[in-house]
């Protein structure tokens, strides 16, 4: 080729670049995709996870471009949608459900070049971490400002599956309210799902016919709450403030807090920084929150209530430091002893004060 020729060529080439808009130079927007257990709704599990994503969205502008999928159920579905994500380009894979810690690590597997998260799990692997919060510091609050409160002595709790983060909940609850009131004794119903409001309202009347006048829940829907304004009987609503289900009797709620963790995980990923380290934060992190108390509680308990969290706060306080007896009076941990992650994440058993039974395996 001449050099005249090449010349020509080479000033086409560059008046065709100038004629382009600055938006074809832009990078592409790293694509994120999102598995949640149940539909978004104005509250819940999900609601929270997607107020999150939505503030990572904000934060992050057009770096970013994430998708969802609800309702997907704990099983082949959920492998399918996870699989979908990763072979369609996301660069990210949030999967927002303990019964989806498998199919994550299979999918992992086959797209190393994905990072995948997955929340309230404890396995990981080189392109997939884990992450929760530590509801049970909620909990524990929860629970003694129910201990305080109470006229009949019985808490009700409606439970989704006996896994250990729900009976990190069970027994935090159980252990605030004993903390303040040795009598109380707390009744546990499973409902076997995670979002099923007939059955959650049905396990809710069932402990309120059972004398319970506290409820709280942990299921992804408003039932318990909605259940419990309905038969003027106190609650704490969990995952969001479910007041205006329960305007008069919604004492409070452990409500949870994703948007920073994600807006610092998408940031880490897309920077190089990431890595698979898991993550498990509580009130000092932000990651859990009280919502504002019912004017119904009283003001001395509201003081107790924040005193606790703060105490939490400064790491001066667990609400699993020993003694922890369980049910049949077995020392699970010995006096002034602090129950570390590793073992809280295998909780299998309920505690002292707690008076119905774990299921047992078929």
């Amino acid at each position: 080729m001449s050099h005249r020729r090449q010349f020509i060529l080479s000033s086409a080439a560059l008046a065709l670049v100038a004629s382009l808009p600055l938006s074809a130079f832009a990078q592409e927007p790293a694509k994120l995709g999102f598995v949640y257990v149940s539909p978004i709704g104005d509250a819940g599990w999900t609601f929270q996870h997607d107020q999150g994503r939505k503030e990572m969205e904000a934060a992050l502008g057009d770096r970013v471009q994430s998708r969802y999928v609800e309702s997907v159920a704990e099983g082949a579905d959920a492998e399918r949608v996870i699989r979908e994500f990763a072979a369609s380009g996301s660069k990210i894979v949030f999967a927002t459900s303990f019964g989806y810690m498998n199919y994550v690590e299979r999918v992992a597997r086959q797209f190393p070049q994905v990072t995948f998260l997955h929340a309230t799990g404890y396995k990981s692997g080189k392109n997939f971490g884990n992450y929760n919060a530590r509801f049970y510091e909620g909990r524990y609050i929860n629970g003694a400002i129910a201990g305080k409160m109470t006229k009949s002595n019985v808490l009700g709790y409606v439970g989704a599956f006996p896994i250990p983060e729900v009976l990190q909940g069970i027994n935090a609850f159980t252990r605030g309210a004993r903390s303040v009131n040795p009598n109380v004794e707390v009744r546990v119903i499973w409902v076997n799902s995670w979002y099923d409001p007939g059955k959650e309202r049905d396990a809710a009347m069932t402990l309120i016919s059972q004398g319970a006048d506290m409820l709280t829940h942990h299921t992804d829907s408003t039932a318990t709450v909605q259940a419990a304004e309905e038969k003027s009987v106190y609650s704490f609503a969990y995952h969001s403030d479910m007041s205006k289900y329960g305007p008069k009797t919604q004492l409070t709620a452990t409500t949870h807090h994703w948007g920073a963790f994600y807006i610092k995980t998408v940031n880490a990923v897309l920077d190089g920084s990431w890595k698979p380290e898991p993550v498990w934060g509580g009130f000092k992190e932000d990651m859990i929150r009280l919502a504002p108390f019912n004017p119904a509680v009283p003001a001395d308990v509201q003081a107790m209530a924040k005193g606790l969290e703060k105490r939490m706060k400064a790491g001066t306080f667990h609400p699993f430091t020993g003694p922890v007896l369980d049910q049949s009076g077995k020392e699970r941990l010995a006096a002034s002893a602090v129950m570390d992650d590793a073992t809280l994440g295998k909780m299998d058993y309920f505690v002292q004060g707690v008076s119905s039974r774990l299921p047992t395996a078929r």
